[in-house]
């Protein structure tokens, strides 16, 4: 069975590919934090790059069971922070920049063991047995 063919775990590939994207990015706006005139930088939103994917509806296999609803995507707010320079003109908000890591981590962290779990079903499914 190939991991590729499932589209969870190429999901699940994707957003761990973007979580490291965006721990690259966030730490170089650390490590430029005194860097006069900076401007700090980020990635798309990860929901952004999903906009080609089809939403999936909840399957009705009884004629009782709800249609469900679909998730409405808020729109990615993003804050100018052109007007908050310091004096040599970065913008570098360290404390910004580590909630944005610290989610990042998160995300990481959720994702990997989503996908951890889904191959502990498969190796179940399959009479697979880790020891």
């Amino acid at each position: 069975m190939d991991a590729k063919h499932i589209g969870l775990f190429d999901l699940a590939e994707h957003r761990l590919a973007w979580a490291s994207r965006r721990q690259a990015v966030l730490a170089q706006n650390i490590a430029n934090a005194n860097t006069p005139g900076y401007k700090p930088h980020d990635v798309q939103a990860f929901s952004k790059q999903l906009t080609n994917v089809q939403p999936v509806a909840p399957a009705r296999t009884q004629p009782n069971h709800l249609t469900g609803t679909l998730a409405v995507a808020v729109p990615n707010e993003v804050v100018d922070r052109a007007h908050m320079h310091s004096a040599d003109g970065n913008a570098v908000s360290l404390d910004e920049q580590l909630v944005k890591l610290a989610e990042t981590e998160t995300t990481h962290s959720f994702v990997t063991s989503i996908y951890r779990t889904y191959l502990g079903m498969f190796n179940t499914a399959l009479g697979r047995t880790s020891s």
